[in-house]
């Protein structure tokens, strides 16, 4: 068995974890909303029609935040389309997803089932094809109180106090060829920069989220931001950035040291943000938002990798046809391997927490999403559910600036420590909360919790198993969990190859 040795401190800290950073993002695309989380008539379905079993799973992984509507769908969004009685709403041909948009779930429908499910909502504006107006116009819709036309008819539609929605991206993905109105950095950030001050004449207490570059292939990577926070920097809260992580066939070692891949992109973002305060000499603070982030191995989209995405402007889908209603697409399969992958990126978030305050696991239900629902049934939580919850119950707190000693591995990333922890103090508890990946196909680990504060090792769950490739289905739901492994109340734990591990630690 492989040693290691993690050092703790908790006079070095890197940073406090937000509260936003297990949101989520449904986006009307597949059967993320229809059949998802809204199925009038389904045996769970309540008055309004919401799913209460996807709500109560929901719950149970305690994200805070959804962003809604989208994602590319919003970039082709009239938001009006969605509000009004139901039998006199369009259906719309959806452009970004090749489906049939019935307008039966909208903007109402969305604020509603959040207050119900317990999640704050973040809206994002069409700045693709919408228009400056329309984007200070739903503003007002959502939290104007009363005696205008938005706000009166927002009440007249069944809510008469206001929604108070807090977060709002100004846009999605404007740098990409895919997006719908697609913009240079310099026409983004002219459209952003007018919407920011009508949205915010409307309501000045919002926060405000800019498009950052998605993702690095693209030639705009970086120079997008530099441009657009020129001008933006004193005029939004919060730049968005994406990043997924695909397996396409670089190696299993390689795949699950994605975290390093994510780790990377993080700072990148950062010391952009960074380079402009300099040029400005401003000591604005201006939070990463992850608003995106996932495994997503492009299973029914023909996309070798995602250096594809250069110069793309249409997603091939094998899993349906065009102009579907719901069509059941981007429903990933998820293995152990990518629940694997899914742990080592949530500690690369955590590992970031100074800089990343709201970070988006995308999707949350059917597409690419922890949850996959039956239409005529009920739930199944997929293999990424489990470290994701996991990390959501435990993960709060002070993240220490730790050190690990333990032996290296060689992947694409270089030489690389077999285990990759983070380290968790929650003041609250005086819990000490240990995510740790064991990277080594081949050997246990045992890591020793080494430091001036002594400790005893409380509780040991792991994600682990001898066939990478196993899933979760309807009818082996617990293939893929987290399991309890015997502690000794010590201060070292086995870590079984190729796993991940919440390690609970007591005061001594």
């Amino acid at each position: 068995m492989k040693t290691a040795e993690l050092y703790v401190n908790k006079r070095y800290v890197i940073g406090d974890i937000s509260p936003m950073m297990y949101s989520s993002f449904i986006e009307h695309l597949g059967r993320a909303v229809y059949t998802g989380i809204y199925q009038p008539g389904h045996p769970a379905a309540d008055a309004d029609g919401f799913r209460t079993d996807t709500a109560d799973a929901i719950r149970d992984l305690r994200v805070p935040m959804i962003r809604y509507p989208g994602g590319n769908f919003v970039s082709c969004y009239d938001w009006k389309d969605g509000i009004g009685p139901k039998e006199q709403r369009p259906r719309r041909l959806e452009y970004a997803w090749s489906s049939i948009e019935t307008n039966q779930f909208g903007i109402d429908e969305f604020c509603r089932w959040a207050r119900k499910t317990g999640v704050e909502p973040m809206i994002a504006v069409n700045l693709g094809t919408g228009s400056i107006l329309d984007a200070g116009h739903l503003v007002e819709y959502c939290n104007h109180p009363s005696g205008t036309y938005w706000s009166d008819l927002r009440a007249k539609n069944g809510s008469p106090e206001p929604y108070r929605v807090k977060y709002w991206c100004l846009g999605n993905e404007m740098e990409g060829s895919w997006q719908a109105g697609h913009l240079s950095a310099e026409d983004y950030t002219k459209k952003a920069l007018e919407a920011a001050k009508i949205m915010r004449w409307v309501d000045p207490d919002i926060k405000l989220i800019a498009c950052g570059s998605s993702y690095e292939m693209l030639p705009t990577y970086l120079e997008w931001d530099r441009i657009m926070l020129d001008q933006l920097l004193n005029q939004v809260d919060y730049l968005s950035t994406h990043s997924y992580t695909m397996n396409a066939g670089q190696g299993t070692t390689n795949f699950l040291a994605a975290y390093k891949a994510l780790d990377t992109h993080i700072k990148n973002t950062r010391r952009v943000i960074d380079y402009v305060k300099a040029r400005k000499n401003s000591d604005k603070e201006l939070g990463i938002c992850l608003d995106e982030w996932n495994v997503w191995n492009f299973q029914d989209i023909e996309l070798k990798s995602l250096d594809d995405l250069l110069s793309l402007t249409t997603f091939k889908i094998t899993s349906a046809g065009r102009w579907e209603v719901a069509p059941p697409i981007l429903q990933e399969k998820y293995s152990l391997l990518d629940a694997l992958t899914v742990g080592g990126l949530a500690i690369s978030l955590l590992k970031n927490a100074d800089s990343v305050k709201i970070a988006c696991l995308a999707q949350l239900v059917n597409v690419i999403a922890p949850i996959t629902t039956a239409p005529d049934g009920g739930i199944l939580r997929q293999a990424t559910y489990y470290p994701f919850r996991t990390v959501s119950e435990l993960g709060h707190g002070a993240v220490l600036d730790t050190r690990v000693t333990a032996p290296t591995y060689a992947c694409q990333f270089g030489e690389t420590p077999i285990v990759e922890p983070v380290a968790v103090l929650n003041d609250e508890t005086g819990e000490l909360n240990v995510f740790v990946l064991n990277c080594d196909p081949d050997s246990d680990v045992r890591l020793t919790l080494t430091g001036e504060e002594t400790y005893r090792l409380a509780r040991h769950q792991a994600l682990y198993g001898n066939d990478l490739t196993a899933i979760n289905t309807f009818s082996q739901p617990d293939r893929v969990t987290m399991r309890e492994l015997p502690v000794d109340g010590g201060l070292a734990a086995t870590l079984p190859r190729m796993s991940w591990s919440a390690l609970t630690y007591r005061k001594a």
